[in-house]
């Protein structure tokens, strides 16, 4: 079982108050609604988002025989519909979606900094005690070993 980093009260509160918003999807929700109305029956939307898989099982089921295409539609258009990422199709035009690309921001920077160098504190921390330990050790195996002569 892996122990999961301790992070401090203070930098656990600023995550939680300065947390990012989920990431959309890079796709377009206009181009995914369009093909589901156009080629639902076909699954043409979910080969768009990035769901082969699912889009041929429409392909093959005309659609869930048309239920599955309107339970599609009404997700694409509610903006509750998920690419193949597990990213909601957010963005409507296409300066929206340039916008969703992944990148880091300042605040993001400094707080990768800041936990850096908290690892680097407890790494010191975790050193000084291992070079304690063994000298603990050392000066052990010098009392266990007989005086010659």
């Amino acid at each position: 079982m892996a122990l999961e980093p301790i992070t401090p009260l203070p930098l656990r509160r600023y995550q939680d108050q300065h947390a990012p918003p989920a990431k959309a999807s890079p796709r377009s929700r206009a181009v995914a609604l369009a093909l589901s109305l156009v080629t639902g029956w076909f699954g043409g939307h979910r080969f768009y988002v990035g769901k082969p898989g699912t889009g041929i099982l429409q392909l093959l089921t005309l659609g869930g025989c048309g239920i599955w295409t309107l339970y599609d539609i009404i997700l694409i258009g509610a903006g509750a519909f998920r690419d193949g990422d597990d990213r909601r199709l957010a963005n409507w035009a296409e300066e929206d979606v340039s916008a969703a690309r992944p990148g880091l921001d300042d605040r993001q920077v400094a707080l990768i900094l800041e936990e850096m160098e908290l690892t680097r504190g407890d790494m010191a921390d975790l050193a000084e005690r291992v070079d304690f330990v063994e000298r603990m050790l050392a000066r052990e195996r010098s009392r266990d070993q007989l005086p010659e002569g």
